[in-house]
C-alpha cells in the first residue's frame, strides 16, 4: 500500500495572498457563539465541544439572561444549569464543568476569567483550543483556536499540513503574516464550515482556489453557475 500524497506547502507569498483575500471579503470576521462578557464567552465555548454553535446559542440565551457571572451560576446550582443545556451533547459533564470552573473563578481569580493560556487551561473543562478562542475574542489576543473545520482547512490548502491540532496550529503561527493573526482562525473556520466543506468542498466558490493544494477541484453541481468567491454568513 502507497503512503498518501503529501500536501506541499505554500509559499509565503500564496499566503500572504490567501489571507489578503479573506480580510479584503470579511474584514472583521465574528465568532458565532453568543456571550455578553468574558465569562459567559468562557462558559458558551466549553459548552460547544461536540456540539454546533447554534444549538448552544439556544440553550444559551435562556441561561445567561439568569446567569451572567460566576456567582449567579453557582448560585443556580446543578441540576438547573443541568435544566437550561439539556439539548446540548454531554450536558451533564458541561454542567459540572460550568459549575466547577465557576467556583474556580470565584476561589482564585478573583471571579475574573483569567487573560492567560496557562490560566485558563487550569479551569475544568478547558482545553488549548477553548483557551485560545477567549484569549482572541475576550481579550484581542492573536492565538489561533484549531478546532476540526481549521484542522481540515489547514492540510487541504496547504497552509499548515499537520497530523494533530497542535502541528496545525504552530504551523500556522509561524507563516500567517502578523496583520492577519488577530483574525486568522475566524477566516479559517467560517471558510471551513461555509466552502470547504469536509464531504464536498464547494471550490467552484472559493476565494482561495487559485492558491489552493488540493486537487482535484470540486467542479458545481449541474446547472449552477460558478460564483464569485466569498465567506457566506450562514449555512446554505
Amino acid at each position: 500500500m502507497t503512503s498518501p500524497k503529501r500536501t506541499r506547502r505554500l509559499s509565503r507569498s500564496d499566503v500572504d495572498a490567501i489571507f489578503g483575500a479573506f480580510s479584503a471579503a470579511n474584514p472583521e470576521p465574528k465568532g458565532e457563539l453568543d456571550y455578553v462578557n468574558p465569562f459567559t464567552l468562557l462558559v458558551a465555548v466549553v459548552l460547544s465541544a461536540q456540539a454546533t454553535d447554534v444549538g448552544v446559542n439556544k440553550a444559551t440565551g435562556p441561561l445567561f439572561a439568569i446567569a451572567d457571572t460566576p456567582e449567579k451560576m453557582v448560585a443556580l446550582g446543578l441540576e438547573t444549569i443541568e435544566a437550561h443545556i439539556r439539548t446540548i451533547g454531554l450536558f451533564r459533564t458541561k454542567a459540572r464543568n460550568v459549575l466547577a470552573l465557576s467556583e474556580r473563578l470565584i476561589a482564585e481569580f478573583g471571579s475574573e476569567v483569567p487573560q492567560t493560556r496557562e490560566a485558563l487551561e487550569s479551569l475544568p473543562g478547558v482545553g488549548r483550543k477553548t483557551a485560545n478562542v477567549v484569549l482572541n475574542i475576550a481579550f484581542g489576543q492573536p492565538t489561533i483556536a484549531v478546532d476540526t473545520h481549521l484542522f481540515r482547512v489547514g492540510n487541504r490548502t496547504g497552509l499548515a499540513p499537520g497530523k494533530t491540532p497542535l502541528a496545525v496550529e504552530l504551523g500556522l503561527e509561524k507563516i500567517v503574516p502578523d496583520r492577519y493573526r488577530r483574525h486568522a482562525h475566524h477566516w479559517l473556520i467560517l471558510h471551513g464550515r461555509y466552502v470547504c466543506k469536509a464531504r464536498k468542498p464547494e471550490c467552484w466558490h472559493c476565494l482561495i482556489a487559485e492558491w489552493c493544494r488540493f486537487e482535484p477541484k470540486t467542479p458545481p453541481p449541474k446547472g449552477t453557475l460558478p460564483l464569485e468567491g466569498d465567506l457566506p454568513g450562514e449555512e446554505p
